[in-house]
C-alpha cells in the first residue's frame, strides 16, 4: 500500500456559468449546446503561455471540484436518475456528485482563449458547470485515444428521450425582448434545459407543477404537462435573489 494518503491540489481557475444553480444542469456535458461559460485562470496560472497550442484541439477535459458538496457526506450505494431513482448502484459505478473526493470530469467544446485586462479566459460550449466551479486541471481531448466506438455505456447507454417544450405567449415574447436586450438566444437555452426534464425522479410523475430553474439573470418558470413541458414566463432576479440561490446552492448529481 501506498503511503501516500493526501494529496493537495492548487484551483488553476473559475467557472463563470450561465448556471446559477444546480436544477437544471443536465446530467452530462454537450446534451445542451447552447450552454455557456468561461474559464478565468488564476494567478499564477493566468498566463496566455499556459495555454499556447490549446487552440488546435476542439474539445478539452475539464476537471472541477463538486465545490457545494464537500461538507456532504458520501455513500457506498447511490439512486442513479437514469434509473428513475429506485435502484441503488455502487458511487463507484455512477457519476454522483456525492463521492470520496468530490471530483468531476467533463469533456467540453473549446471556445475563444483570450485576454482581457491582464485577465485570461477560455469560452466553453456545452458546459455543465455550476457557476463558481473550482478548476483544477485542463487537457485536450485526443478523438483517437479517448474516443471508443464500441464502448459498452451500462445502465446509461444512450441519452433519455427529449420531451417537447411549448412556449407560452407571455414567455415567447420575454425571450424576444431578453435575446434583444441581451444578444442571448434565450430561448434555445431553455428549451434544450427543459426537454431534458431535470426533475429529480420523486417528481416525474407530477403534473402541472410549477418549477424555477435560474440561469443567467433570470428565472425560468416552467411546468411539466401531460405529453409536453411548458415554459411559463421569465422572471428577472434582483441581486438579493441571486446571492440567497448561491448560498444555498448544491452541485448538480451527474449520475448517468
Amino acid at each position: 500500500m501506498s503511503s501516500f494518503r493526501n494529496f493537495t491540489f492548487s484551483i488553476i481557475g473559475i467557472a463563470h456559468s450561465c448556471y446559477k444553480e444546480k436544477f437544471g444542469i443536465p446530467r452530462q456535458p454537450g446534451l445542451v449546446t447552447e450552454a455557456t461559460a468561461r474559464i478565468e485562470l488564476i494567478a499564477p496560472y493566468n498566463r496566455l503561455d499556459t495555454l499556447e497550442g490549446l487552440e488546435q484541439f476542439s474539445h478539452i477535459w475539464v476537471q472541477f471540484v463538486f465545490h457545494a458538496c464537500i461538507n456532504e457526506k458520501w455513500k457506498a450505494k447511490v439512486r442513479p436518475p437514469r434509473l428513475g431513482g429506485k435502484e441503488k448502484l455502487g458511487v463507484f459505478a455512477t457519476r454522483a456528485t456525492h463521492r470520496p473526493n468530490p471530483i468531476g470530469l467533463s469533456v467540453i467544446k473549446l471556445g475563444k482563449i483570450y485576454q482581457e485586462e491582464k485577465k485570461v479566459f477560455i469560452d466553453l460550449h456545452g458546459a455543465d458547470l455550476l457557476d463558481g466551479t473550482p478548476i483544477i486541471d485542463i487537457k485536450p481531448y485526443l478523438p483517437y485515444a479517448d474516443s471508443i466506438p464500441n464502448a459498452q455505456g451500462g445502465f446509461a447507454p444512450s441519452p433519455s428521450p427529449v420531451m417537447d417544450v411549448h412556449f407560452s405567449p407571455l414567455a415567447n415574447q420575454q425571450c424576444e425582448d431578453y435575446k434583444a436586450l441581451h444578444n442571448r438566444d434565450i430561448a434555445t437555452l431553455i428549451k434544450q434545459i427543459v426537454q431534458q426534464d431535470p426533475r429529480p425522479s420523486y417528481l416525474a410523475g407530477q403534473i402541472d407543477r410549477e418549477h424555477g430553474t435560474s440561469i443567467w439573470d433570470i428565472n425560468v418558470k416552467w411546468c411539466a404537462r401531460h405529453d409536453h413541458m411548458e415554459i411559463l414566463y421569465l422572471e428577472t432576479m434582483d441581486t438579493h435573489q441571486e446571492d440567497n440561490r448561491k448560498r444555498e446552492n448544491t452541485h448538480v448529481d451527474i449520475s448517468s
